[in-house]
């Protein structure tokens, strides 16, 4: 099934399908309706852009059975969540940036990325599993020693939203069935996370359809499932990978 993805090529941006090492170029709307020009780009001389432009990402906590029995907490009977900042949208080989202001530890959470393809608001599970367009690699960075540093409010927003932190890509599977997926992230080359997206509380779709009675989710937006066990901290110079066969792999460097 098609994977597709953004680039910008000699200073225009183009979007199309990924076949092998190039970028078949189409027109109209990646999401709504594209039709193939018959151009084809190398990606290896074109740099790769976030695969859509979100208004928004919404991203989960505590939604894999796994972490929440390694935390002791209890299952959540409704999705918990965040929203990342646009500004923290960061493409597949871009660099993640230590904050400025923050000088503690910052973490991976490699996850799996729902990609909405239509317009959902109050949707039902069946129409919600219809309007996602796709899947992509998400490392959800985070500054971890922000979240618990004020005892009257967990700030989830400012840990997740610093500029650089809102990492995704490189492509968008779709036309594949998230529950067979494996999410790894790879840290300087040792794997650090291996999960199946299999363990989830709230699948995809049923988790597309419980936000959108919250919050209407537009086309191009982006849902973070969730991590599971193996999170840590990088240290400037690391390299890490978020590899979802089947997906791709997002690849950064943290300076």
């Amino acid at each position: 099934m098609p994977r597709w993805a953004r680039v910008n090529h000699k200073g225009r941006d183009c979007f199309g399908t990924v076949e092998g090492d190039a970028l078949r170029v189409h027109s109209g709307d990646m999401l709504t309706g594209a039709t193939a020009t018959g151009e084809s780009i190398p990606l290896g001389g074109a740099d790769l852009l976030t695969p859509t432009v979100p208004g928004k990402m919404v991203a989960l906590v505590d939604n894999y059975h796994a972490l929440v029995a390694k935390l002791g907490h209890a299952v959540p009977d409704e999705p918990l969540y965040f929203l990342k900042a646009g500004s923290s949208f960061l493409a597949a080989g871009a660099t993640i940036r230590m904050p400025k202001s923050y000088s503690g530890k910052v973490i991976y959470e490699g996850e799996l990325g729902i990609v909405i393809g239509r317009r959902l608001s109050h949707a039902s599970e069946a129409d919600a599993e219809a309007g996602i367009f796709g899947y992509t690699c998400i490392n959800d960075v985070t500054a971890i020693e922000i979240i618990a540093r004020n005892p009257g409010f967990a700030q989830w927003t400012r840990a997740k939203s610093f500029d650089t932190f809102g990492v995704f890509g490189p492509a968008i599977a779709t036309g594949i069935d998230p529950s067979t997926l494996i999410v790894r992230t790879i840290l300087n080359e040792q794997e650090r996370q291996n999960y199946p997206v299999a363990d989830i509380i709230f699948p995809p779709a049923k988790l597309a359809s419980l936000i959108s009675q919250d919050m209407t989710l537009e086309p191009g937006d982006v849902i973070a499932c969730g991590t599971s066990v193996g999170v840590g901290s990088m240290k400037p110079g690391s390299t890490v990978s978020v590899v979802i066969d089947g997906v791709g792999t997002l690849t950064n460097r943290f300076e």
